[in-house]
């Protein structure tokens, strides 16, 4: 008998996190479906991006914090005690809200990634390496001749695509997005969404969204987030295709927010 491969490629049962003696997040069951892409959808402190950073273990870097439950990668739990977070990070990269390229050029900047991770290649594999992240961050052409130049030294929307671009690079099997197109500007947003469009062939997209146009149009599952009034914690309140999320909802609070009525 063969065990049938899941359709997720990560999956939450029961998860909370806590920051100290604060449960930011409650009880949520998730499954990331495999070359899709999903929003995370919800207002202001409801637990969009902690949930985001504990597929990745990335809420492990902040003092205090710790998960409840289980977040499942390849079958395996991530918070499982010989489990290597640095190594879960190199399977499920991130991209943050703020452009952050290091102040290094843009060939080093991709370059850096594969270098610490014991890069082993020659000078002209790790140069092709930079070229297919530049070109899968659809950003080759724009910077080929300026390799040299700095990561800061190019345009805000071209900087997101660089850091995308560095992600790619150590060859992850995810890619989280907190909120990656709230400081740019609309064209910069439209490129980030036809990239993610391309990068969703080879990879699994999650991404954290306030715009509920951009979730509509750029992602094909849905999952709404809302505060508990009692304890303040976040929780997942209803998930599905963002079709459904967003023509037929289920639960009367994410039509509510999609229509603009709160949040």
């Amino acid at each position: 008998m063969t065990i049938q491969e899941s359709k997720y490629a990560i999956e939450a049962h029961g998860m909370s996190v806590f920051y100290g003696a604060f449960r930011a997040v409650k009880g949520v069951t998730l499954g990331i479906e495999k070359n899709r892409i999903t929003a995370l959808i919800g207002p202001s402190g409801c637990g969009k991006s902690t949930v985001l950073r504990s597929f990745n273990r990335m809420n492990d870097l902040i003092a205090g914090a710790r998960t409840e439950g289980e977040v499942l990668y390849r079958g395996q739990n991530l918070y499982a005690p010989d489990v290597d977070a640095v190594q879960v990070r190199r399977n499920i990269g991130m991209v943050f809200q703020k452009p952050n390229p290091f102040p290094k050029s843009i060939y080093d900047n991709i370059a850096y990634g594969p270098r610490i991770n014991g890069w082993r290649g020659s000078k002209s594999e790790l140069d092709e390496l930079v070229e297919r992240a530049l070109r899968d961050a659809a950003l080759w052409d724009e910077v080929k001749d300026d390799l040299k130049k700095s990561g800061l030294a190019i345009s805000g929307g071209q900087q997101q695509r660089l850091c995308i671009a560095r992600a790619l690079a150590v060859e992850p099997e995810v890619i989280l997005m907190d909120e990656p197109c709230s400081a740019l500007d609309p064209i910069s947003t439209l490129k980030i969404e036809e990239l993610m469009f391309e990068l969703r062939q080879n990879y699994t997209i999650c991404i954290v969204t306030h715009n509920m146009q951009q979730a509509s149009r750029a992602s094909d599952y849905t999952a709404f987030f809302l505060m508990d009034r009692q304890d303040r914690a976040g929780q997942l309140i209803e998930y599905g295709s963002t079709d459904q999320i967003f023509q037929s909802p289920r639960d009367n609070r994410t039509e509510q927010y999609i229509s603009g009525r709160f949040g």
